[in-house]
């Protein structure tokens, strides 16, 4: 027979919890791992580890190292000036997107 284990966590004032090192072990989680919940009809709550999407590591690596500078190079950030966004604002401004329509390969 399977043994089951059980744990249990607090809620914070804005809704939030640790996960037990039980939990942690079981799913396989690391730090920044995502958790995915299934609520079933009768309340039952199934927790299991969300499966991630291949990642590109250049964009990783890329995203780490713009981080990475801005920590440490903070005086290079920039405001972007309104003349800046109005020639963008004048490039693609009038251009409608439908951001959840699919990618085709035949749309050229």
């Amino acid at each position: 027979m399977a043994t089951t284990f059980e744990a249990e966590s607090t809620l914070t004032e804005r809704y939030q919890t640790t996960v037990p090192e039980t939990v942690r072990r079981a799913l396989g989680l690391k730090k920044r791992d995502k958790i995915h919940y299934s609520i079933r009809p009768d309340g039952a709550v199934i927790l299991t580890r969300a499966e991630t999407a291949e990642e590109d590591p250049a964009v990783g690596q890329f995203l780490d190292f713009l981080a990475r500078d801005i920590a440490t190079n903070p005086q290079r950030l920039k405001v972007v000036d309104a003349e800046l966004v109005a020639r963008l604002d004048a490039l693609v401004g009038d251009v409608e997107i439908d951001l959840d329509q699919p990618l085709s390969a035949d749309d050229e």
